[in-house]
C-alpha cells in the first residue's frame, strides 16, 4: 500500500516537474521571439532611416551641377545633407531682396494654387507690392507618399523641400526676361520644409483665354517662349531641358510669358553610343538626333523643348486668325517646328522676321489706299455717347477695339464691318507699337482731345455735332 502510494507521489512530482519545465521553456521561447521582434523592428527602422538618408543624398547630388563654376566664376558651394535628418535653427536669407525678417509683415490675399510639392499664395508686402509666396505643400501627395514610406515628418519635409530648393538655385543662376524673377527667399527650420521663395507675381497661363485673345497677344506669348528656349539652349549652366513642359509651368506678367516652375529642369544632355540612343519620343512623333563623337546627344535638350513648344503652344496660338500677309511666314514656322527641321536659333530668327514685318506694316502693302478717302478725318477730337458693337477678338469685351498699323488699316477694317460708321485712333499703343483703334456704330457728340483723331464715314459727317 505504501509502495503504491509512493509511486503515485513520484508520478505527481514528475508531472509537476514536466509542467514546470514546459512553462519555463515556453517563457524562454517567447522571450526569444519578443527579443527577435524588437531587434527586427530596430533593424527595419535603421534600414528605413538609411533609405531616407540615401534619397536625401541623391537629391543633394542633383543640386551639385547648379553650383558648378560658370565662365570662370566660382559660385557658392552646395550645402551638405544633414546626417541627422534635421534642420538648422538659423534663420537665413540669401541676399536676394525680401528675406526672413519681412515675412511676418506680409498679408495673404489669395490662394494661387497647389501641386504635388508646393503651395503658392499671393501676398502683399508692407510696401504694398504683390508677390507670390512659394512654400512646401505639407498636404501634397509628395509629402503623403513620403510619410507612408518613412514615417518621419521632419525627414520628409527636408526631402520634399529639395524641389523648391532646386528651383531657388536655378532662379539665381538663370535670369532672363521670360523667367520669373526671384524677389527673395527665407531658409528657417521653423518653416514647413525649411524654405520659402518670394517670386514675381503673375497670372497662370490659361489656354482658353489665350485662344480668345487678339492674334498679336498670342504671337507675343509664342515669341517670348522661343526667346526663352534660345536662352536655355545656351544658358550659363549649359543646355537646359524642361522635362515637365506644360502650360501650367508658365505665367504671364503684363502680357509677357514667364517660366515659373523649374524644379523638373535638367542640365545634362543624355549620353549615347549610337544615334539610336538619342531618341526623342512623343505621343504622335519620334525624332532622333546624332550621337556626337564625345558620346553625347548634343542638341537633344533644345529639340525636346522646341517640339514641346510646338505641340503645347504654337499649334493652338499661331495660325488661327494670323494676318493674311503674315500667313506664309507663319505656315513656314509651323512646318519647320512640326518636323524639327530647324533648331531653336533658326526658329527664333523666323519669329523675329515675322515681328519685323508686322511692326513695319509690310504685310499691308496690298491694301487699296483709296479706302481711306471714304472717311473724314477730325483731329484733336474724341467721341462721346458712343453706340458700341462687339467684334472678335477685341481688346475690350463690350466693344470693338483692335490693333492697327495706321488709319488705312483701320479704314479697311471699318469698311468690312457693316455696322461700323466711325473709328478713332488715340496715342495708346500695343507692345508691338501698333495703335489701338475703337470702332463704333454711332455717337452723340464730339469732344476736344488732343491725343485722339476721329474718322467718320463721309455719309455720316453731317450727323456729328462738334462742341
Amino acid at each position: 500500500m505504501s509502495s503504491a502510494r509512493s509511486l503515485f507521489l513520484a508520478s505527481c512530482c514528475l508531472a509537476l516537474a514536466i509542467i514546470s519545465l514546459t512553462v519555463v521553456l515556453k517563457k524562454w521561447h517567447l522571450g526569444l521571439r519578443e527579443t527577435g521582434f524588437e531587434d527586427a523592428a530596430a533593424l527595419n527602422l535603421d534600414l528605413t532611416a538609411e533609405k531616407l538618408l540615401q534619397q536625401l543624398r541623391e537629391r543633394q547630388q542633383e543640386l551639385v551641377p547648379f553650383y558648378a563654376t560658370s565662365h570662370g566664376q566660382q559660385t557658392a558651394e552646395a550645402p551638405p545633407v544633414n546626417e541627422t535628418l534635421g534642420g538648422t535653427d538659423a534663420s537665413t536669407t540669401a541676399g536676394w531682396g525680401i528675406g526672413c525678417s519681412e515675412l511676418s509683415g506680409m498679408t495673404v490675399v489669395d490662394f494661387l494654387g497647389a501641386g504635388y510639392t508646393k503651395t503658392v499664395l499671393k501676398v502683399v508686402t508692407q510696401q504694398g507690392s504683390a508677390v507670390a509666396l512659394k512654400s512646401v505643400n505639407e498636404q501634397g501627395s509628395d509629402m503623403r507618399s513620403c510619410l507612408e514610406d518613412f514615417r518621419d515628418p521632419q525627414g520628409c519635409q527636408e526631402l520634399v523641400s529639395f524641389k523648391l530648393r532646386k528651383e531657388v538655385v536655378l532662379l539665381q543662376r538663370l535670369q532672363h526676361p521670360n523667367i520669373v524673377k526671384l524677389r527673395g527667399q527665407c531658409q528657417d527650420s521653423g518653416l514647413v520644409g525649411g524654405i520659402v521663395a518670394v517670386l514675381e507675381q503673375g497670372t497662370p497661363v490659361q489656354m482658353i483665354q489665350l485662344l480668345q485673345s487678339p492674334w498679336e497677344e498670342r504671337f507675343r506669348v509664342c515669341l517670348g517662349l522661343v526667346r526663352l528656349l534660345q536662352y536655355l539652349s545656351r544658358s550659363p549652366l549649359g543646355s537646359v531641358a524642361l522635362l515637365d513642359f506644360q502650360p501650367r509651368q508658365f505665367i504671364t506678367v503684363s502680357g509677357e510669358l514667364k517660366l515659373t516652375d523649374l524644379d523638373d529642369a535638367s542640365v545634362k544632355e543624355p549620353s549615347c553610343r549610337t544615334d539610336s540612343d538619342c531618341l526623342l519620343q512623343f505621343p504622335l512623333r519620334n525624332f532622333t538626333v546624332p550621337c556626337s563623337a564625345s558620346g553625347v546627344c548634343e542638341g537633344l535638350n533644345e529639340m525636346r523643348n522646341l517640339y514641346n513648344a510646338y505641340r503645347y503652344f504654337f499649334i493652338y496660338l499661331l495660325p488661327h486668325q494670323a494676318p493674311t500677309g503674315l500667313k506664309p511666314l507663319v505656315d513656314r514656322i509651323m512646318n519647320t517646328t512640326g518636323e524639327l527641321k530647324k533648331n531653336v536659333k533658326e526658329t527664333l530668327e523666323a519669329f523675329e522676321e515675322v515681328l519685323h514685318v508686322y511692326k513695319s506694316g509690310l504685310h499691308l502693302q496690298n491694301l487699296p489706299p483709296s479706302v481711306i478717302k471714304d472717311y473724314a478725318e477730325v483731329r484733336g477730337m474724341k467721341t462721346a455717347g458712343n453706340m458700341e458693337y462687339r467684334c472678335w477678338p477685341s481688346y475690350e469685351q463690350q466693344a470693338c477695339v483692335l490693333a492697327v498699323h495706321n488709319a488705312l488699316e483701320a479704314a479697311h477694317i471699318c469698311s468690312s464691318h457693316p455696322q461700323c460708321t466711325s473709328f478713332s485712333l488715340s496715342s495708346q499703343k500695343t507692345w508691338a507699337g501698333r495703335h489701338l483703334a475703337s470702332f463704333r456704330s454711332g455717337f452723340s457728340q464730339l469732344l476736344p482731345d488732343v491725343s485722339s483723331t476721329v474718322y467718320l464715314k463721309s455719309v455720316k459727317v453731317s450727323t456729328a455735332t462738334p462742341v
